[in-house]
């Protein structure tokens, strides 16, 4: 009777879903460097000027001269693609670093010294956890005027907490390893322990976590821009583009809203499962 070794049987059954993971994870790399790379390099790659109206070309579709077709004023869609891809991308980059930097601070400082620290900043997390970020921005939009200014530093405070909570949550664990007892003997003081080893040990998974947030922060300022809140005609942006289009729509025109629409879900899709596989593989020992 022949036998099974139930090692080598796991091993045959996980094998397609990591090469799937794998290649799911390398396409939305792809995606997201050819998006990066067309909005770096936007005046160089993009056939028109975003702006330029040419009436005699309105809704205009597909064609050798405007290859996802014109807008209502004649503009090439294409274009102000490209152009609308530093606006989409740039938004959620600043939202992230700040958020990041802020939350690994305030979950550094709140996880490490713990006491009366943790629980003043567990608190102000608390209070803005009851407020959906989307919400937040919609408040300063209305305080400090239309834009990307205002809405990027809302999100900022709104996602800051997240990234907050799990540093904390982080530190406490790593502050009672045996390596950061062995540093204090050594007489390694306790700021320098937390940021010279305590943070470069949990900086991967706040990392991972942070990708995710980019995703959530992307489609929450197209959702901004989309209700005209956000970045303010006639700059190009995925979210106001679509927002633009929505008289043309009735006319049968839906091109000009569909692909930005599809833009961006397809950026969001890519950076959320680049987040999720980055954090199966920085948890992947832990997670046997």
């Amino acid at each position: 009777m022949t036998t099974v070794n139930p090692t080598t049987a796991v091993r045959v059954i996980r094998a397609p879903k990591r090469r799937r993971s794998g290649i799911l994870f390398t396409a939305s790399a792809v995606v997201l460097g050819a998006v990066t790379v067309a909005a770096a390099l936007a005046p160089m790659i993009a056939p028109y000027d975003p702006d330029a109206v040419d009436l005699l070309a309105f809704n205009a579709g597909p064609s050798r001269a405007h290859w996802l077709g014109s807008d209502a004023l004649g503009r090439d869609i294409l274009s102000r693609m490209i152009y609308g891809a530093r606006t989409a991308l740039l938004g959620p980059l600043l939202v992230v670093v700040f958020s990041t930097i802020v939350g690994i601070l305030l979950g550094l400082l709140a996880g490490w010294r713990g006491g009366w620290i943790d629980a003043v900043l567990s608190r102000v997390f608390d209070v803005i956890f009851a407020f959906p970020a989307l919400l937040i921005a919609i408040m300063a939009v209305a305080l400090f005027g239309k834009g990307l200014t205002a809405p990027v530093i809302a999100m900022s405070l709104a996602y800051a907490p997240y990234v907050a909570r799990l540093t904390r949550s982080l530190v406490m664990a790593e502050r009672n390893r045996p390596y950061v007892a062995a540093y204090r003997v050594q007489g390694f003081g306790g700021a320098w322990i937390a940021l010279r080893r305590v943070l470069p040990n949990i900086a991967p998974v706040v990392g991972a976590q942070s990708t995710l947030n980019f995703g959530y922060v992307l489609a929450e300022l197209a959702g901004l821009s989309f209700l005209g809140l956000g970045v303010q005609a006639p700059a190009a942006d995925w979210g106001a583009m679509i927002n633009e289009a929505q008289a043309g729509i009735a006319g049968g025109s839906f091109l000009p809203a569909i692909v930005p629409a599809i833009a961006v879900v397809i950026v969001v899709v890519a950076v959320n499962i680049i987040g999720e596989e980055l954090s199966e593989r920085i948890g992947g020992g832990a997670s046997v």
